[in-house]
C-alpha cells in the first residue's frame, strides 16, 4: 500500500514538473518568435527537481529521456517533428541527456546520503536513550527492592515505618511510570516519521493542566503562573506539549537544588509564543548549558551517590517534541539565581489574524 502511494506521488510530481517545463518553454518561444534558447536549461532544471522530490533513480532518468524528446520535437527546428539529421543535433541532445542523467543521479545520491545520516542520528539517539533508561532505572529499582525486602523480612516494623516504606515504593513506582511514558514518547519522536496531532490550542489551558498534574506530587513546589492579557493559541499536539511542560516542572522539583518555588510565564513575542519555566534554585552548571539540547545525554556522576536521577532523558524528550513543532528551546541561569528554560512556538493563526 505504501509503495503504491509513493508511486502515484512520484508520478504526479514528474508530470507536474515536466508539464510546467513545457508551458514555460511555450511561453518563452512565443516571446522569442519560436526561437527558444532556454529550452535545454529549463528541462535540465525540471529533471533536477524531479530527482529531488521523487524516490530512487528511475523517475529522474525517465524525465531526462522525456526531456530530450520534448526539446527535439517541440522546441527545435523543424518544430513538431523528430529530426536528428541536422549537424550538431545528435551531439547537443546526447550532452543534454548525459547532463540530465548525471544531475539526477547526484541529486538522488545526496537525498540518500541525507536519509542515511538521519538514520544514523536516530540510531545514536536510540542507543543514548537506552543508556539513559538503564541508568535512571537503577536507583528506583534498588530502592523498591530494598523497601520490599524490609517489609518481608522484618514483620515487627512499626506502622509508621511500614507506611514510610510503602510510600517510598509508591513514589519510586510513579517515577518508573513517568520514565516509561517518556521513553514511549521519545521513541515516537525519534521514529522515521513523526506523527503529530496538531490543533490550535489555548496555551494557558495546556500550562494549567500540567500544573494541576504536578500538584498531585506530594513533593511539589508552589507554582506561580504569569498569564497573558489576551488569549494566546499555538498549533500543537496537546498531549505531548503538556508532557513537555510537566517534565520541566518535575525537573525543577526533583533537580533544582535549593529551589522553593517555580514560576511559569506565558508571553507573545512577535510571531512566537514563549513559555518560560523558572525556579529559584542553584541553576544549571555553566559548563553544561551549551550541551543541554544537542541530543546527547550528559553524564550525571552525582546521581548514584545522592539518589538524584539524570536529566538527559527528560531534556531529550522535550527538545525532540519542541523541534517537531517547529519551535526551539533555550536554557539559561537567571541573574538573581535559578534556572530558566524557555519554549518558543509559532503563534496560532487566530493570534496572527488578530494582530493584523
Amino acid at each position: 500500500m505504501e509503495q503504491k502511494k509513493t508511486f502515484w506521488h512520484d508520478l504526479l510530481w514528474t508530470l507536474l514538473l515536466l508539464g510546467a517545463a513545457i508551458v514555460i518553454c511555450i511561453i518563452l518561444s512565443q516571446a522569442h518568435n519560436d526561437n527558444n534558447p532556454f529550452a535545454v536549461l529549463i528541462f535540465v532544471l525540471a529533471v533536477a527537481l524531479v530527482a529531488l522530490v521523487t524516490d530512487g533513480y528511475a523517475w529522474g532518468v525517465a524525465s531526462s529521456v522525456i526531456g530530450v524528446f520534448c526539446v527535439n520535437y517541440m522546441f527545435t527546428y523543424p518544430f513538431w517533428s523528430f529530426d536528428m539529421s541536422i549537424a550538431g543535433y545528435p551531439l547537443t541532445f546526447m550532452v543534454m541527456l548525459v547532463v540530465s542523467v548525471v544531475i539526477s543521479t547526484l541529486t538522488t545520491r545526496v537525498k540518500q546520503s541525507e536519509r542515511l545520516r538521519y538514520e544514523i542520528e536516530s540510531e545514536k539517539l536510540r542507543a543514548d536513550l537506552l543508556r539513559a533508561l538503564s541508568h535512571d532505572l537503577r536507583t528506583p529499582l534498588a530502592s523498591i527492592e530494598g523497601a520490599n525486602s524490609l517489609l518481608l523480612e522484618q514483620p515487627d516494623l512499626s506502622e509508621e515505618e511500614r507506611r514510610s516504606l510503602l510510600q517510598q515504593i509508591r513514589r519510586e513506582t510513579r517515577w518508573l511510570t513517568r520514565i516509561t511514558e517518556n521513553m514511549l514518547s521519545v521513541t515516537r519522536m525519534a521514529g522515521e516519521r513523526v506523527s503529530l496531532h496538531c490543533n490550535d490550542e489555548v496555551v494557558e489551558e495546556i500550562v494549567d493542566s500540567a500544573v494541576m498534574k504536578l500538584r498531585r506530587n506530594p513533593n511539589a513546589l508552589p507554582v506561580t503562573v504569569i498569564r497573558p492579557r489576551e488569549i494566546l493559541t499555538a498549533p500543537m499536539d496537546a498531549t505531548l506539549m503538556e508532557q513537555v511542560i510537566l517534565n520541566l516542572l518535575e525537573n525543577a522539583v526533583n533537580h533544582a537544588e535549593g529551589a522553593t518555588a517555580i514560576r511559569v510565564e506565558i508571553t507573545r513575542q512577535e510571531e512566537q509564543i514563549m513559555i518560560a519555566v523558572e525556579d529559584n534554585g542553584a541553576g544549571f552548571p555553566p559548563e553544561l548549558l551549551p550541551q543541554l539540547f544537542d541530543r546527547k545525554l550528559l553524564p550525571q556522576p552525582r546521581s548514584c551517590a545522592d539518589g538524584r536521577r539524570g536529566l538527559g532523558l527528560g531534556l531529550t524528550l522535550c527538545s525532540a517534541i519542541i523541534k517537531a513543532h517547529g519551535g526551539r528551546m533555550t536554557a539559561e541561569n537567571c541573574p538573581e539565581g535559578g534556572a530558566r528554560v524557555c519554549l518558543w512556538l509559532p503563534a496560532g493563526k487566530e493570534d496572527e489574524e488578530a494582530e493584523a
